[in-house]
């Protein structure tokens, strides 16, 4: 049974799931990954989505603050023996719905052109390709940037 729990970044399922998110990014962003890193502090991230099953964290994903309209979806991951089963559309809907609480309009991510799954992922949940990359990302060929109103 899939159970998600909105929480904080200092959640120590979190913090774990983010620390393998980490390894596998490294593996797939090769030199551009310190680059990426630094925008990826979990120290500015107020909510955050853990998914568990049988009581065991298997996924996450979180939302940033932006602006006053937008808020940033961050660090989602599913552990690589849960993928394919339909976590991380429910993780994202989640933070959606969180976002829409809070009182954003719309939401915005990144993603490398090399996470070939999370690329897809947006696309089939109605995120569209911006294009002009936002913030820090402007100018970065690697950088895929997306965004959606909730």
């Amino acid at each position: 049974m899939l159970q998600l729990i909105r929480t904080n970044s200092e959640n120590s399922d979190f913090i774990n799931l983010i620390k393998k998110l980490d390894a596998y990014l490294k593996i797939t962003d090769g030199d551009d990954h310190d680059f990426y890193d630094q925008f990826n502090g979990i120290d500015v991230i107020k909510h955050v989505v853990v998914v568990y099953k049988n009581n065991k964290a298997i996924g996450c994903g979180a939302i940033k603050h932006f602006d006053d309209a937008h808020v940033e979806i961050k660090r989602m991951f599913v552990d690589a023996r849960e993928r394919g089963l339909g976590i991380a559309p429910k993780i994202l809907t989640n933070l959606e719905i969180w976002a829409k609480e809070l009182g954003y309009k719309k939401c915005v991510l990144e993603t490398g052109e090399r996470q070939i799954e999370a690329v897809k992922l947006y696309q089939k949940s109605n995120y569209k390709r911006m294009q002009i990359n936002y913030g820090q990302y402007k100018g970065i060929v690697n950088s895929l940037c997306f965004e959606k109103e909730i």
